[in-house]
């Protein structure tokens, strides 16, 4: 049944009050579904889930499996998933705060090794954690809402678009009329969709993403109210035709953070009306990729379909300045760094942008070639000299004479390194981890994949004080502005290209789509659309 007609089915039901209604489906099974406004003193009940990965279809490494998956960490259920955090984590404590809202968590994946550094997620990975949530939720209907804590960029082998399924079958379990809510990362590629079996999209306004707690709490609101039957979602979807990298849509400068001020102020002007904004990414090979407008309202469609249009015209208006932009080269770098230093505007931070791998030695061959000393490179790729340290039984103290990183065609040559083991032990996260010293006091930490820091506090291991360095380098495009940009901590930043338009560069024209035609996108195209 289309989602119009389970709307006005809704509607027609709603001054009943609460009330049952049986139908097949297609295929002549039958469904019962519960409409209308419960009792005010009737005890809601909330599905949970989330099922999140950002994946990069072009890194190297293979398809991503269920164990890649468990690697990272067992599914969360129950309370450990209610209390993980982030988008979940908002979601409950307003749900919780209602009084009237029982949550029913279902058993979910919490993350990939490799993060977003892993490629093409198998339909069978996908479909193993999405049969366990959907058994579960089965077996606790029926339930007045669902809330899906999702990121938007997932993509997943023969399966287009992984979100839209993934609320698309939840629809088939909780049947018509029951609420379903999402959450996203404005990472997303997403189209409408998604919007044909849920209700809601609620997509981060920051980046960094500062604000997916709050977007839990807003979905939580909006859930609530629809179940109670105190707003009708009536949404609108609006594909602007502009791709950006994401090193471009840092919402610290204009006009990421003015597309996303007008979202904003369309939510003051207009009550009950929710404005998302996906940026997109392009590293993903799927059909959605690029910006996207979703806006919900209650019951309004000419409004849903005003502050869409107003949207994506808004965002065609600044496409240039939006989707177009270029960084210094690793030698280029080397100069403005070392000009810094000299002005004593230290600590530099530097965002090796392009780097999604994490094994990449150009900026590290770059400034020792330019004799830039007292410098901290977290973090590097390394796996086989992690391997290699572990087989050797090696400890602090050490020395240290290997090669380290560039085993990728994006990655450079790998670096050889003569210095001392720091430190060797869990970190980041991961079982090992390795500190070296090297050269004119500088200090390179070693990874098993790609780790992206966010603030300077996360290199406190052994007896490395991170304070002490003139300079930083890390794999980060937008998110280390966390902790090295917006708090003040060092004063000047510089972004570095790659050598090459290697994956995760500006040039997305260099990268071998199968899904995606960049003829009908700026800034390689022009939209048939806008034509």
């Amino acid at each position: 049944m289309a989602r119009f007609q389970r709307f006005a089915l809704f509607a027609t039901v709603a001054a009943l009050g609460a009330c049952a209604v049986s139908f097949q489906d297609d295929e002549g099974e039958g469904t019962t579904v519960r409409l209308g406004a419960p009792e005010t003193s009737e005890q809601l009940r909330f599905a949970v889930a989330r099922f999140q990965h950002e994946t990069c279809t072009f890194c190297p490494g293979g398809d991503t499996e269920v164990d890649d998956w468990l690697r990272a960490s067992e599914p969360l259920s129950g309370e450990a998933l209610l209390s993980s955090g982030g988008y979940v984590g908002g979601f409950v404590k307003r749900a919780r705060e209602f009084g009237d809202v029982e949550l029913v968590p279902l058993t979910s994946p919490v993350g990939v090794y490799g993060g977003s550094s892993r490629s093409w997620n198998t339909k069978e990975t996908f479909d193993h954690f999405l049969d366990i949530m959907l058994a579960e939720l089965r077996e606790q209907l029926p339930v007045d809402g669902v809330y899906l804590a999702l990121h938007g960029a997932m993509a997943v082998r023969d399966v287009p678009r992984p979100e839209a399924e993934i609320a698309r079958r939840f629809r088939e379990v909780v049947g018509l009329g029951v609420p379903i809510a999402g959450a996203f990362d404005l990472h997303g590629n997403e189209d409408a969709e998604f919007l044909e079996h849920a209700d809601f999209s609620f997509v981060t306004k920051r980046f960094p993403h500062y604000d997916a707690y709050m977007q839990g709490e807003r979905a939580a609101r909006a859930l609530r109210l629809s179940a109670l039957g105190e707003y009708r979602s009536t949404t609108a979807t609006r594909k602007p035709g502009v791709i950006t990298a994401t090193v471009l849509q840092w919402t610290g400068q204009s006009p990421a953070m003015d597309i996303m001020e007008r979202a904003r102020r369309w939510e003051a002007r207009e009550n009950d009306a929710y404005v998302s904004v996906f940026f997109g990414y392009p590293w993903s090979d799927v059909p959605d990729v690029g910006a996207t407008v979703q806006v919900m309202t209650n019951d309004d469609q000419a409004l849903a379909d005003r502050i869409a249009d107003d949207m994506d015209d808004f965002i065609w208006r600044v496409r240039e300045d939006f989707a177009v932009g270029g960084y210094p080269g690793p030698e280029a770098a080397a100069r403005v760094v070392a000009t810094a230093i000299a002005r004593g505007e230290t600590p530099v931070a530097v965002g090796d942008y392009s780097d999604r791998p994490g094994d990449a030695t150009h900026i590290l061959s770059a400034f020792e070639a330019a004799g830039i000393g007292n410098v901290l490179y977290g973090t590097i790729t390394s796996p086989g000299t992690l391997e290699a340290l572990d087989a050797a039984n090696a400890q602090p103290g050490d020395a240290f004479d290997m090669e380290i990183g560039g085993f990728t065609p994006s990655g450079g040559s790998p670096r050889h390194i003569v210095g001392t083991l720091e430190y060797f032990g869990e970190g980041f996260g991961y079982d090992r981890v390795a500190a070296v010293s090297f050269g004119d006091g500088n200090v390179v930490f070693l990874t098993p994949a790609y780790e992206q820091v966010l603030y300077p506090d996360a290199f406190r291991y052994g007896d490395i004080e991170p304070d002490d360095y003139d300079v930083f380098v890390v794999k980060s495009r937008v998110h280390f502005r966390r902790g090295f940009d917006e708090t003040g901590y060092a004063p000047t930043i510089v972004i570095v290209d790659a050598p090459e338009p290697f994956v995760g560069t500006t040039f997305l024209d260099a990268l071998s789509y199968e899904h995606v035609n960049l003829s009908e996108l700026y800034p390689y195209g022009t939209p048939q659309h806008r034509r």
